[in-house]
């Protein structure tokens, strides 16, 4: 049996390379971003489902400093 997501999201660390990484998820999609930063890679659900994960996460990267 699974437990849905509610109201408040769900927040784990990460290790990645010896950076620490937050990742976020909730109803929306997933979130992943360096500790203490807001700004990061986003990927909504709805992108993963449809197959446009790639495409959205290739644009998203392209509008980053």
């Amino acid at each position: 049996m699974t437990t849905p997501l509610g109201d408040r999201p769900l927040r784990r660390e990460l290790d990645i390379d010896g950076r620490a990484y937050t990742l976020r998820m909730d109803r929306d999609g997933l979130r992943l971003a360096p500790k203490g930063h807001r700004r990061g890679v986003e990927l909504r659900w709805r992108d993963l489902v449809s197959g446009d994960a790639a495409l959205a996460t290739a644009l998203q990267a392209s509008l980053q400093d």
